[in-house]
């Protein structure tokens, strides 16, 4: 039986890149064939919190259901990231954003990294209704850093702390960026586009001004968030 997140043949896939660096996006529409079958088995799924960086509730998807879904990507990813070799299955997550902008932990209210390797790629799916729910992608402006390796760490991090202290943190989500981050790009969270990105590049989830949270993965802002290493 065909799995329900098996890339549909309608799939369409283009390459976008952003910033001084130059960091490759890719984004696929119409992924899978039957969203609203992928959201019903969502909406079954037990959520919680886990860690402390995403500002919602998560429940986690194996290896087994999501590679369908990956699997048929993997050659390009290898091309588009410069890859040594094909990406594999790290972890997987759905997800759904819980925290309006003022029940911010600290973190949250910045733009992230998932690591510092360049191999790390994150995969985002879409999977709800509301396209202004998408990610945005952000530059340090004292140092200029789009994405954080390993050989940046430490200079991003004095940076960070030094920014706080003299601005202090956002009041919410950073949206279009303040004194520490400028946000270079943006993609629109539409129904069903999956998109890839270095896992080291600062990015966060772009969210309208007056965003009001849905914890029910029938309206709320869902995705499936899947991480794979070469």
């Amino acid at each position: 039986m065909t799995s329900p997140l098996a890339l549909s043949d309608r799939a369409r896939t283009h390459v976008r890149t952003f910033g001084s660096e130059q960091q490759p996006v890719l984004v696929v529409d119409d992924v899978l064939a039957d969203l609203s079958l992928v959201r019903g088995i969502a909406a079954r799924h037990s959520f919680r919190p886990i860690g402390p960086h995403y500002p919602g509730i998560r429940a986690a998807v194996s290896e087994r259901v999501v590679m369908p879904l990956a699997d048929p990507l993997t050659a390009l990813l290898t091309e588009i990231f410069a890859l040594d070799r094909a990406p594999h299955y790290a972890e997987c997550f759905l997800s759904v954003v819980t925290k309006g902008g003022g029940d911010l932990a600290p973190i949250q209210r910045l733009p992230h990294f998932d690591g510092t390797e360049r191999g790390r790629i994150a995969v985002l799916l879409y999977l709800g209704d509301t396209e202004t729910h998408g990610t945005g992608f952000y530059r340090q402006r004292s140092t200029g850093f789009e994405s954080v390796t390993a050989d940046r760490f430490a200079a991003y991090e004095k940076a960070l702390r030094d920014g706080v202290a003299e601005h202090g943190l956002p009041v919410g989500y950073i949206g279009e960026g303040n004194a520490l981050f400028d946000r270079i790009f943006a993609v629109r969270g539409r129904a069903n586009r999956l998109i890839a990105y270095r896992g080291n590049t600062l990015h966060c989830a772009a969210l309208p001004e007056g965003f009001a949270p849905d914890a029910d993965p029938r309206r709320g802002r869902l995705t499936l968030n899947l991480f794979l290493s070469a």
